[in-house]
């Protein structure tokens, strides 16, 4: 008996809504504002920021653990990182046999760039 079964495709432009309008409209509500203030925690740790840098530039926008540029600590402390910037929403991640893979939200990347942008 197998256990393998079709997944759906997910659009992952259909899904890149901005979350709220631009500060310069409208004040967040308490829901978004700790949504977003998790992605920018995340972002707020020099190490995190470079990952996440690092797999949003990667040449086809997803990049190997096995990619990742020495960012000056120890691989454990990488994996926890990796692992705070999942948690907040903005990489999602694959394993490909034994590497794992991480890509940039399109979602995450709107809502932090539709928050800040100026649009008065």
């Amino acid at each position: 008996m197998s256990n393998l079964r079709e997944l759906p495709v997910l659009d992952a432009a259909a899904d890149a809504v901005p979350c709220c309008p631009p500060l310069s409209r409208k004040p967040l509500d308490a829901v978004d504002a700790d949504r977003l203030a998790a992605m920018f925690k995340a972002l707020g740790d020099p190490v995190r920021l470079r990952l996440f840098s690092f797999i949003a530039s990667h040449e086809g926008g997803e990049a190997c653990v096995c990619d990742l540029p020495d960012v000056g600590v120890s691989q454990p402390t990488v994996s926890h990182h990796l692992k705070k910037l999942r948690e907040a929403g903005l990489v999602s991640a694959r394993r490909k046999a034994s590497w794992m893979f991480y890509k940039v939200e399109p979602a995450a990347l709107t809502a932090l760039s539709g928050l800040l942008a100026d649009r008065s």
